[in-house]
């Protein structure tokens, strides 16, 4: 593998450690969990990352309550303004809710209707506009150029990278000896703080994305090939048109390659989970392990990490993603 000289100005490792202290009493420190029968399958210890057991159900609160600490009084008094398929808009209600600041969150349509419930109760107002994350983004950036309030990014922005990458810190000291993350990649804020973190941590560690076949706009861009048709995708969580402009260098610079994976894959591993951990995770939370499932021959790894981003799944679902695993072939079997 190749030595990476640092990025320059973007992401620091500063950063990461005044996150790591400004979250240490807001998040939880979730578990670090393996499967004696999922180690056998994959041919490789694999750990799983359990932020489907975080505050609101996903990692998106650590960014969101890193960024929502950085803001000034002025900023906060204007109050909040994001765009989100769910956890981000779930992250940023309960963070401002902690700081009293007023938040209002735009959602796309096909978001589900648990995740807009839970962005409500933690106080934030929603407005549930477009049949894309990026309609609903593009309604929220007109609304923040009319009011004034404060654009809180999900993922391109370095404050909330700082906050994801805090994920990666927790994991090498839960088990120092991972060779390789697997991480789900949307619009790329988890994947860029997590593999800043990881090779400052560990230099020779592999970090490896994984997106929908039907949104992976980073993956085509990161092996310069055409962009695919955005066709959607069960994993709603990483459905992004386009990615960061923030995030896309770093992830050109630090993370060793991309994979993509089929919407029955996802609906496997999320079936996988749950009759073999026993836990219900969301399309998006059950990306990393999928990709896992679907390429364990090709991945070189000993200590494999895999970061379950998020577990806010709309149960009423759960009947088609069944119908979908079992449409092909079972990929969690022996």
């Amino acid at each position: 593998m190749k030595e990476r000289e640092p990025l320059g100005d973007s992401l620091t490792t500063n950063m990461i450690s005044d996150a790591m202290e400004q979250l240490a009493g807001t998040v939880y420190r979730t578990p670090l969990t393996t499967s004696t029968f999922l180690n056998d399958l994959a041919g490789k210890n694999v750990y799983f990352k359990m932020e489907n057991q975080q505050k609101t159900g996903a990692f998106k609160i650590r960014g969101a309550s890193y960024k929502m600490s950085r803001l000034t009084g002025k900023e906060a008094q204007k109050g909040v303004i994001a765009a989100s398929a769910g956890n981000h808009a779930q992250g940023v209600a309960f963070a401002a809710s902690k700081r009293g600041i007023a938040a209002t969150i735009y959602m796309p349509e096909n978001t589900p209707e648990a995740k807009i419930k839970a962005t409500e109760y933690y106080g934030a107002r929603t407005v549930i506009t477009g049949a894309s994350f990026q309609e609903a983004y593009e309604a929220a950036l007109l609304e923040q150029k009319r009011t004034g309030s404060y654009f809180l990014h999900p993922f391109d922005d370095y404050d909330v990278m700082a906050g994801q990458a805090t994920i990666a810190v927790e994991m090498l000291k839960q088990q120092p000896f991972l060779d390789t993350l697997i991480v789900p990649v949307g619009g790329g804020g988890l994947i860029s703080g997590v593999a800043v973190a990881a090779k400052e941590l560990q230099p020779k560690i592999r970090i490896i994305g994984v997106q929908a076949e039907g949104a992976k706009i980073v993956h085509d861009q990161f092996h310069n090939r055409p962009s695919s048709r955005f066709a959607g995708t069960i994993a709603e969580g990483i459905a992004v048109k386009e990615p960061g402009e923030l995030t896309m260098p770093i992830i050109r610079h630090y993370v060793d390659d991309m994979v993509s994976v089929s919407d029955h894959d996802i609906a496997n591993a999320i079936v996988c989970m749950l009759e073999r951990k026993k836990t219900l995770v969301e399309g998006a939370g059950a990306a990393a392990f999928a990709a896992l499932l679907t390429h364990r021959s090709t991945i070189r790894s000993k200590n494999c990490g895999i970061i379950v981003s998020g577990g806010n799944m709309d149960v009423s679902r759960l009947g088609y993603i069944q119908q979908l695993a079992y449409d092909g072939p079972m990929t969690c079997m022996a």
